[in-house]
């Protein structure tokens, strides 16, 4: 079996790198209409950071709020009806936040050039036709979405990506003095997202020799930032954890997440949890699918003075565990990741609910 491998054609990396962002685009405007798309978490609207962006007055600046519900594929269309009334298809989009900004980034660039709805998109290779080029400045580390081939949005009926060998972002730049001002517990939650990536990479079927090269370093990463002396968010830490979310994109991009995942989807799709959060959720309940790992997590919890609610599931009616269960259910490829091809003579959609009523 093989894999065919898209990667980031251009990163830059370091302290100070935003500051490259104007030259990085230049090309871009030279080859198109000029304008730039620029979709920034609204946490910098108004920041001084803005002025390294080199925004003209060509450009249009969307500012999205991510806190309160994960990207739509409803917010994309929007989006993109909105850009191309006003100017056209633009030379460049740009995303600057967290993982939620980088995904609407790499959607916005599909859906520039694409018909209808994103939602009539979510699941792989079903885009028609490449994207507009895309720029990504992350400014908290974890997600992975900096690298990966996948924009995930929630729509009307699934929680999924978009997910092509056009979704990866052209150019990143990683700036490792971004993630400096990110609450503490929000930067717990989201380098979580990467550790328990690597872990879901390297325990199921699809896991390969290039996937444990990337995950075994970012796990490396991640054991020094949450558990090592210097335990704790500083600048050393955020160095590391930013290229331990590269590393773990890159590990869980050429094998796949699981279980936990596949609960988070759910997690995120009924009660709109953030999916950092519905991965720790989940995680710290499945030692049977995840052993020391899941030790390991907890220890990690308690080093960094994090804590996680108990006894969730109780106030949760059946419907919403039932629908959780049935998000989860429609992820084959996750399960069949954790627990192979005949992972439907190995769970059940009620073996699943039991799973939700854990937490």
């Amino acid at each position: 079996m093989h894999k065919v491998l898209h990667n980031i054609d251009k990163l830059v990396f370091g302290r100070g790198a935003i500051a490259q962002v104007p030259d990085q685009l230049q090309a871009w405007r030279n080859e198109g209409s000029g304008s730039v798309v620029f979709v920034i978490d609204h946490y910098f609207k108004d920041h001084a950071l803005l002025e390294k962006l080199g925004i003209r007055s060509e450009d249009v600046v969307c500012y999205e709020d991510c806190d309160v519900h994960e990207p739509t594929t409803q917010q994309v269309d929007r989006l993109r009806d909105q850009i191309i009334e006003q100017i056209g298809v633009p030379s460049a989009v740009v995303g600057m936040g967290g993982g939620s900004i980088m995904d609407i980034a790499k959607a916005l660039s599909l859906m520039l050039k694409q018909e209808g709805s994103s939602s009539l998109y979510q699941g792989l290779d079903l885009i028609k036709h490449a994207g507009v080029p895309h720029l990504g400045i992350p400014t908290i580390s974890g997600t992975g979405a900096e690298c990966s081939t996948t924009a995930v949005l929630t729509g009307p009926e699934k929680k999924l990506g978009l997910k092509c060998a056009w979704t990866v972002f052209d150019q990143v730049i990683l700036d490792p003095e971004l993630p400096a001002t990110v609450e503490r517990d929000h930067w717990f939650y989201t380098g979580m997202d990467t550790y328990i990536h690597c872990i879901e990479s390297e325990t199921g079927i699809h896991q390969n020799a290039f996937s444990r090269a990337y995950g075994g370093e970012s796990l490396r990463l991640c054991r020094e930032v949450f558990l090592g002396p210097d335990a704790g968010q500083n600048p050393k830490n955020d160095e590391q954890l930013m290229i331990a979310s590269l590393f773990g994109g890159w590990s869980l991009t050429y094998s796949e997440v699981g279980v936990c995942h596949a609960l988070s989807y759910g997690l995120s799709k009924i009660l709109g949890y953030r999916h950092g959060f519905a991965n720790c959720v989940a995680f710290q309940h499945l030692e049977d699918f995840y052993g020391p790992a899941v030790s390991e997590f907890k220890e990690m919890l308690g080093t960094n003075a994090v804590e996680l609610p108990q006894g969730l599931s109780r106030d949760w009616s059946d419907e919403q565990i039932s629908a959780m269960a049935q998000v989860s259910w429609n992820l084959p490829h996750m399960w069949i990741h954790a627990l192979g091809h005949d992972w439907q003579k190995r769970i059940s959609p009620e073996e699943i609910k039991d799973l939700f009523k854990r937490l």
